[in-house]
């Protein structure tokens, strides 16, 4: 694999058999806490969309459809244009108008910005904004935050034309064109490297992981724990969204 990385080889059906047949050895590096840097040169194709997306349905049993993704980012997005939105809702959908995307991209990215800002969450710390010119050795990583991220080059996330992708403050993927491929690679590193979701990122990828990609555990959120207080199976305000996305799907 070192080597058909090294000759830039997207042979997608020989990626996946080959980190299939290597996923128990790729879980014991991280689960022995191999840095991220060591894992990108041991393990290339861990932090490519083919390869993360095996290595993600070889841990979790969860096969990832892009089709049914695509359909639920533009039914949740069409709730939230029919809902009561505030300033920056309005900002996200004029810049979604705006974009010359393909539709199914445009939605994606949409639908993570629309997620953030009905929970007033933290987007700064989801996408890391950088020059359109920045090289990968030229992102000032030590501003990079510990958990995944999205870095985004020039343009705001719904026009921009490509994205690098962030682990550990490690940019571990420069080349990524399609905004839903930096969505599945930043979801799905939670579940390959063990990481929590943190706190102020909690609500919205909750609702990804419930919404997008159907994991519905029935114990404990995978919400960092930051204080005393005893955590829900599944935040309230999930739930709430979930059932008004549902109300309104059956409305439709």
């Amino acid at each position: 694999m070192k080597k058909m990385n090294r000759e830039r080889c997207q042979d997608t059906n020989t990626v996946e058999n080959m980190m299939r047949a290597t996923f128990f050895t790729q879980r014991k590096d991280i689960i022995n806490g191999v840095d991220t840097s060591d894992l990108m040169h041991e393990w290339p194709y861990l932090f490519e969309t083919a390869g993360m997306m095996t290595h993600f349905k070889e841990l979790t049993g969860i096969d990832i459809d892009d089709k049914a993704i695509a359909s639920k980012c533009a039914r949740v997005v069409s709730y939230f244009k029919c809902s009561d939105k505030t300033a920056n809702m309005h900002t996200i959908f004029r810049e979604m108008e705006k974009s010359s995307k393909n539709v199914d991209d445009v939605s994606a990215a949409g639908f993570l910005q629309l997620v953030l800002s009905y929970f007033s969450e933290r987007e700064d710390q989801m996408f890391h904004k950088v020059d359109q010119t920045t090289l990968s050795s030229e992102v000032d990583c030590a501003n990079l935050p510990c958990t995944p991220c999205i870095v985004v080059c020039g343009s705001p996330p719904l026009t921009a034309e490509n994205y690098m992708f962030s682990v550990d403050q490690v940019v571990v993927n420069s080349h990524i064109t399609i905004f839903s491929d930096a969505l599945k690679l930043m979801f799905a590193s939670y579940y390959c490297f063990n990481i929590s979701y943190p706190g102020d990122q909690g609500a919205t990828l909750e609702f990804v992981q419930r919404c997008l990609f159907k994991m519905n555990p029935e114990k404990g959120p995978k919400v960092e724990k930051t204080t005393s207080r005893k955590l829900t199976a599944v935040s309230p305000k999930v739930l709430s969204l979930i059932s008004k996305i549902a109300d309104y799907e059956w409305m439709d």
